[in-house]
């Protein structure tokens, strides 16, 4: 089996925080490698917000080039729109990988507002990764009262594909300080200079 490890976002642009984060995760949980599930438009979002589909999937590719990473248009091509959907298609379609999701503590803090919440849970290990500003929030969360229950030592995270799920490990590395926000307050046209990705597939590394 494969160890995957699906991280979702909108990378509005993708930055090297978002690459800093995932090969830390990759070591701590001992993944062969990482998929970008780069947004075509995140629904806790507001639209106007968004660069182009197209820009931040170039952005993604650009910073995960040379890594074990793969920056995925499958959530495009698979029609979903919610995080649920999206992760039960992924776990049908590849059968021979074994997945684990991968979140920030920001995205912890709102977990309970995302669709069908529980039933991600339910359906593949999560790893929590501390983020400067939002643990405290995070573990307050109505989504970590209900997942505290199923929280694994940290100590234990490379043995992730024996865990039974529900299954939630909070993982803690050296914080990178790059902001997306910042990145798109400085450079508000950044998205202009990316000129469309050709279509890849996460099925190219079968």
């Amino acid at each position: 089996m494969t160890r995957t490890g699906l991280l979702g976002g909108s990378f509005n642009p993708a930055h090297r925080g978002h690459r800093h984060v995932t090969l830390a995760a990759m070591r701590a949980l001992g993944l062969d490698e990482v998929w970008w599930l780069v947004s075509p438009g995140n629904p806790l979002k507001a639209p106007e917000t968004m660069a182009p589909f197209a820009a931040r999937l170039a952005s993604a590719r650009a910073m995960a080039a040379r890594a074990p990473i793969v920056a995925s248009d499958i959530e495009a091509r698979l029609g979903t729109r919610f995080t649920a959907d999206t992760v039960a298609a992924i776990v049908r379609r590849y059968p021979k990988r074994r997945f684990i999701w991968l979140m920030g503590a920001d995205n912890l803090a709102q977990f309970h507002l995302w669709r069908d919440w529980r039933g991600i849970a339910r359906t593949l290990p999560i790893a929590a990764i501390a983020r400067p500003g939002y643990d405290d929030d995070a573990l307050a969360a109505p989504a970590m009262g209900w997942l505290r229950r199923f929280q694994r030592p940290a100590r234990q995270a490379s043995d992730w594909t024996e865990w039974s799920v529900p299954a939630l490990v909070l993982l803690r590395f050296r914080p990178d300080p790059t902001s997306a926000t910042r990145l798109r307050a400085a450079d508000p046209a950044w998205h202009s200079r990316l000129a469309p990705p050709t279509s890849a597939s996460p099925t190219a590394q079968e």
